[in-house]
Order: structure tokens, then C-alpha cells, then sequence
């Protein structure tokens, strides 16, 4: 497999090589992309106007559902903490139960698709739009956000399918389909899974996929100094390399990504957040002054479009970009832990949001506040505003973001490799050549990533990312009755004696 991963990326090179114009390959492909991701937008963010700024009814649709089950299963994102830690540490388990692996390895499975560049470019992008109170507003989307993912991930267990070779497929797709076939909705059930599936296909091949590539070339290229070099113009020759990279981990499955994920996670939050505590305490006298701008500015905004509301907007937009409540892709990792209780799970994974977005994006963003790094934004620019801000430090600072960046990139990759590939079986059926082309089209994706503009690719990552909302949380409404009943059994089990 792996030589055919090479050849078929051997053919996109030559191909971009032989055909490529005048101009550069780069600028033809961001020329067919952008108006693909025009249209996505519209119909994705399509937005109503309050208060002086567009809403978009999508964002709104996100931050009403996990109001509500924050609000229905009673907290349990605060009071179900201790609980969530003890599992982890594995206090719970047994190796003799069915999955395919441990609690810790399917969080930080998960964790690795969302702890990526929407904790460095993405915070970056709602600072520079909505100002330093936009970081409040994704802590509050965060904290919110951990109810929803508890509920998507006891589902993607409770409805997963374990093959008789140990092979589990889980996610939105079985628990929309099955689950709500059991309450009778079998037609609008099948519709949902399949739209959930396809939308998931496009987002991990356009999405996550494409804007990891996209940033870390950027953030290389800053490493690389503002003279022109060899891959000034050479995007797509960067994303082709680390196609390579990616081919090889993703062929080995869920167990594969696993055993590089747990790893890769701890160093690459351990590298990125020695560095910016570092910063923190370089500026430790105005880490207050910092702080309370950020709470501030959450409630009495200045110089922002839409104020108080256009605040908001960009903090929980960011912030479910970076921990996926709501969207569903996080329960098709958490769906293969080993475990015969789907609500553990469910705990387990309340904690992504709180270490992705409570934790590593608040870290990210004082980093920016507290250095005035989003002060001379120009426009929007992602990691390059964060690289800014840590070498107003210390100048080598973005050689060792770039290290970070490069692993988020690739971590995140390769768990959206694998969310891809579940989706993909289930809309074409599960056979090895069927699951081998989606991963050759994938690699194929990360070349062509690097190789175009930043808008065109958080447009196309946002509206497919954000797609697959639509689908998962009306499951999860009608699905929310049987987990609460599921939760008091196990908490009578439990926690009650």
C-alpha cells in the first residue's frame, strides 16, 4: 500500500509539473477552488441580520444545542469531571472488553483531530475579527460544548458495529441510522445518516485535511524568512511531502493512528505550551491587564462590526471549529474504545473540549493579547498572527512554532483520515480496496492544501465542517432521552455506592 501511495502522489506531481501555467500551479488552483467555496458559504453561512451584524443560523443552531443539554443532563460537564479522570487513568478497565482500543488512546485519537490549528490559526482569526473578548466567548463555548460531546460520543458507542474480526465502524452515521429506526423515523433516519456521511467525506478531505496543510506551509515559509526561497512558489511540493508522511501512518487503520496519537499528542501540547507559557511569563506584569481586557472586551467591544453580538459570533464560530461539539466526527474515534458501558465514554470525551478550547486556546490567545500581536493585523492571516506574537519574544520562537504546527497539522490529519474512511464504508460499503482509494484521495487532498489561499480554504473547511451539525445534533434531540436514562443507570451503578 504504501508504494501505491507513493505512485498515485508520484502522478500528481508530474501531472502538476507537466501542466502546470505560467502563473504557477498555486494561483490556477486557488482560481478553480475560490468560487467552489463562495457557493459553500452562502449556503452554509447563511446568515440573518441582529443587532448590526449577519448571524449566521448555523452558529446559533450550535450554541442552542449545547445550551440545552448542558441544561438536560444537569451539568454533568462540571459534576461529571472527577468521574472522567478516573476512567482515563484506568480505573474502569478491562482488557477482556470489546473495542479495539483504550480509553486514554481514543481521547487522544480524538483529541488529535481537534487539538490542531484551529487552537493556533483559529484563535488567531477570531482575536483579529472580534478582538480580544472573543476568547471569553470560546471559553463559554468550550465549557458548553463538553455536554454535547459527552452525548455524540455515549451514542457513537451505543450504536457502533464490531465486525468478527474486532473491526468497530461507530459514529453519526450508525447512531442516526439505527437509533432512529428504533424510535421509527427509519427513512428520515437513513437520509440523515447518509448526508452526515458524505458531508463528513467532503470535510475531512476539504476540511481539516486541506487547512492543516495550508498553515503549516505557511508557518514553514515563515520559518523560512521573507526572502524568496525555493518553495515560495511551491505549495503544493510541500503538501506532496507531507502527503507521504500521512499515507504511511493512516494504512494501518484505528490501532495504527492510535499508537502514533498517543505520542504525538503529549508532545506536541507539551511543546507548544512550554513555549507559550513562556511568553506568558516574559510578560508576566501585564498578564492581569491582559486578562481583564479579555473580559472587557466580551461585553463592551470596541472597534468591532456587529459589537457585543459580532463578539460572540466569532468566539463560539472558533471555537466549534476547534473542538467539534456538535459536529459528530469526535464519536467515530471514541466509538472504537474498549469499554461494554457507552456513557464512560461518554465522559471520557467531555473532557476534549475543556483541554482543546478551556485550556490550549485560551493559552493561545493571551499569548496574542497580552504581546499586542493583534493590534497590526492587516486582514486576516492565521498562524502567521500567532508565530507574530512569539517572536516579539524571542526571535527563534517561530522555528520552534513551526515544530508544533507541523505536528498538529499532522495528527490532526491523520485522525480526519481516519473519520473520513468510516464515513466513506458506509456510503460505498467496507472492502479494503474501497477503504485504500479513499486514503489515496486523501493524500492526494493534502498536496493540493498547501498549494491555495487561506480564504478560499477556511471557507471550504468552515461550510463542510459546520455541514455536518445539521444532521448530527437533530439526532442527538431525539436521542438525548435514551442516554439520560442510560446516565442514571450507570450513575446508580457507579457513582452511588
Amino acid at each position: 500500500m504504501s508504494k501505491l501511495v507513493f505512485a498515485a502522489l508520484l502522478m500528481f506531481s508530474s501531472f502538476a509539473f507537466a501542466d502546470a501555467p505560467s502563473n504557477g500551479i498555486d494561483n490556477t488552483l486557488d482560481h478553480y477552488l475560490a468560487p467552489i467555496a463562495t457557493v459553500f458559504t452562502q449556503i452554509i453561512f447563511y446568515a440573518i441580520p441582529f443587532a448590526g451584524t449577519q448571524v449566521p443560523l448555523i452558529v446559533i443552531w450550535l450554541i442552542i444545542a449545547a445550551s440545552v443539554f448542558t441544561a438536560y443532563f444537569g451539568f454533568l460537564n462540571f459534576k461529571g469531571f472527577n468521574h472522567a479522570v478516573k476512567v482515563i487513568k484506568g480505573d474502569y478497565s478491562n482488557p477482556n472488553d470489546p473495542g479495539e482500543v483504550s480509553h486514554f488512546q481514543a481521547l487522544t485519537t480524538a483529541l488529535s483531530g481537534t487539538v490542531g490549528l484551529g487552537n493556533i490559526a483559529g484563535v488567531a482569526i477570531a482575536v483579529s475579527i472580534g478582538g480580544p473578548g472573543a476568547t471569553f466567548w470560546m471559553i463559554v463555548a468550550g465549557l458548553l460544548g463538553m455536554s454535547t460531546k459527552f452525548l455524540e460520543c455515549t451514542l457513537g458507542v451505543k450504536y457502533r458495529q464490531i465486525s468478527p474480526s474486532g473491526k468497530v465502524h461507530g459514529g453519526p452515521m450508525y447512531y442516526l441510522r439505527d437509533g432512529l429506526a428504533g424510535l421509527g423515523y427509519h427513512k428520515a433516519g437513513k437520509f440523515l445518516a447518509v448526508f452526515f456521511a458524505i458531508c463528513c467525506v467532503i470535510a475531512s478531505l476539504c476540511g481539516s485535511n486541506m487547512l492543516q496543510s495550508n498553515q503549516a506551509f505557511m508557518q514553514f515559509s515563515i520559518a523560512l524568512g521573507s526572502e524568496p526561497h525555493f518553495f515560495s512558489d511551491k505549495g503544493w511540493l510541500f503538501g506532496f511531502i507531507l502527503a507521504l508522511i500521512i499515507g504511511f501512518v493512516i494504512i494501518g487503520g484505528i490501532k495504527s493512528i492510535a499508537k502514533v496519537t498517543e505520542k504525538v499528542v503529549p508532545l506536541m501540547a507539551g511543546v507548544y505550551l512550554a513555549a507559550a507559557l513562556f511568553v506568558l511569563l516574559w510578560h508576566f506584569e501585564q498578564l492581569p491587564a491582559a486578562i481583564s481586557l479579555i473580559f472587557k472586551s466580551a461585553f463592551v467591544p470596541e472597534g468591532v462590526v456587529g459589537g457585543m453580538v459580532g463578539v460572540i459570533i466569532q468566539g463560539f464560530k472558533r471555537a466549534t471549529f476547534s473542538c467539534e461539539a456538535g459536529v459528530g466526527a469526535a464519536s467515530i474515534a471514541h466509538a472504537t474504545a474498549s469499554t461494554k458501558e457507552p456513557i464512560r465514554e461518554g465522559y471520557v470525551a467531555l473532557l476534549e473540549p475543556f483541554i482543546d478550547t478551556v485550556v490550549i486556546c485560551t493559552i493561545t490567545a493571551l499569548v496574542i493579547v497580552i504581546t499586542g500581536a493583534y493590534t497590526s493585523v492587516d486582514g486576516i492571516d492565521g498562524v502567521a498572527l500567532t508565530s507574530r506574537a512569539f517572536a516579539s519574544v524571542i526571535w527563534w520562537f517561530p522555528y520552534l512554532l513551526s515544530l508544533a504546527v507541523l505536528l498538529f497539522a499532522i495528527s490532526t490529519m491523520i485522525s480526519w483520515a481516519y473519520y473520513g474512511s468510516i464515513a466513506w464504508g458506509f456510503l460505498v460499503g467496507n472492502s479494503r480496496l474501497k477503504d485504500l482509494s479513499y486514503k489515496l484521495i486523501f493524500c492526494i487532498f493534502t498536496a493540493i492544501g498547501a498549494s491555495v489561499s487561506l480564504e478560499s480554504v477556511i471557507a471550504i473547511s468552515d461550510s463542510m465542517f459546520f455541514s455536518m451539525a445539521i444532521a448530527n445534533i437533530i439526532g442527538l434531540y431525539l436521542l438525548a432521552p435514551q442516554v439520560k436514562q442510560d446516565l442514571k443507570r450507570y450513575q446508580m451503578k457507579y457513582l452511588d455506592n
